[in-house]
């Protein structure tokens, strides 16, 4: 008889791909990290979005009952027309933007705001293994239809209203990634980095 070692699926629920009616409540500035596509490194300066899905719950940890799913996305915090940022809310708004709106666009007011999401699952490509949750698109509600009120309390966080207590609940791996940010270094060790000037509202759409 022998003696096996196994690899035992993961617990970890995952949300089954599909589409579904979210609110973005969570916004987390990462920060100016280096990045690499194609070979190529460069610094881009990053925001990670989060939504949830009120539709879809489970119970992840049995002391807090049932939660809805969450998912996220995270963006250079770039508005050029080729933008994956600028693509995605022209289309959850149903409306592109104007040059003006464009050049200066405060993302936060995208917190709280209901669309639908696309939801799909890929699997890793240095582990064909591991599956993730990817979202494939963002559009607008459909004419007469409603998302649930929000159940999650908002989150913001930003280098120019930083709250140390929010960092400290974030994944270890987006406080590792805001950690290697320019604009972290520069807290708490000025000389290291210089900061980018920040994006001003100018929108009276509905964001």
């Amino acid at each position: 008889m022998g003696i096996y070692a196994e690899k035992k699926d993961s617990d970890f629920i995952q949300v089954e791909p599909g589409t579904y009616v979210a609110r973005c409540y969570s916004m987390i500035e990462i920060g100016t990290v280096e990045t690499e596509f194609n070979g190529e490194k460069k610094k881009s300066h990053q925001v990670n979005i989060t939504w949830e899905l009120p539709t879809e719950t489970a119970v992840f940890k049995e002391e807090n009952g049932p939660e809805p799913f969450v998912v996220s996305k995270t963006y250079n915090l770039s508005m050029h027309e080729k933008s994956t940022l600028r693509k995605d809310l022209e289309s959850w708004r149903g409306q592109g933007f104007t040059e003006a709106e464009a050049k200066h666009f405060d993302i936060t007011k995208l917190l709280g705001k209901p669309c639908i999401l696309s939801i799909i699952h890929e699997f890793g490509k240095t582990d064909p293994t591991k599956k993730y949750v990817r979202i494939s698109s963002i559009s607008k509600l459909m004419k007469g239809q409603e998302c649930p009120p929000q159940i999650n309390q908002t989150r913001l966080l930003s280098f120019e209203n930083w709250d140390e207590n929010l960092f400290k609940v974030l994944p270890e791996w987006i406080q590792d990634k805001i950690k290697s940010s320019e604009e972290y270094s520069s807290m708490f060790e000025p000389s290291m980095a210089v900061r980018d000037d920040k994006v001003d509202s100018l929108d009276d759409l509905p964001f």
